[in-house]
């Protein structure tokens, strides 16, 4: 499986990934980074929160924008070098997150590319949006 070179890719290509977010998935999320924010993991605590019931961490969003960098545009071999990323609005448990794509520069001196990234949820609201830039493999 081999990713896209930067001469492979035109302004305008997008690619993106799915997820429905799981109870499971924040609680795993929460353990492996040590983020046990209430708000995430503990129900009373989030019902007294402005979102009044749990969330998913923001960061849970990143790492399924870097699914589709790493996976799909530009794809395996690609080093990620730069994320903005700012979060809209919250994702629950249930919601289903679509991180999108769309490939806005190419630096062919650089060999790098600039891209628009963004999580919508179920209701094809942005939950969180940014750009990243990457280097794609060269071979």
């Amino acid at each position: 499986m081999q990713g896209k070179r930067l001469q492979d890719m035109r302004v305008g290509d997008t690619a993106s990934f799915s997820k429905t977010v799981s109870e499971s998935d924040v609680y795993g999320f929460a353990g492996i980074t040590g983020d046990f924010n209430p708000v995430h993991i503990d129900a009373v605590a989030a019902e007294k929160s402005m979102f009044q019931r749990r969330i998913a961490h923001g960061m849970l969003c990143a790492g399924f924008i870097s699914t589709v960098l790493g996976t799909q545009l530009p794809g395996p071999g690609t080093i990620y070098l730069s994320q903005s990323l700012r979060f809209k609005k919250p994702v629950y448990i249930g919601d289903t997150v679509t991180a999108e794509v769309e490939v806005i520069e190419l630096m062919e001196e650089k060999n790098r590319v600039r891209l628009a990234t963004r999580c919508r949820n179920q209701d094809a609201e942005v939950v969180a949006e940014g750009e990243s830039i990457l280097m794609p493999r060269t071979e």
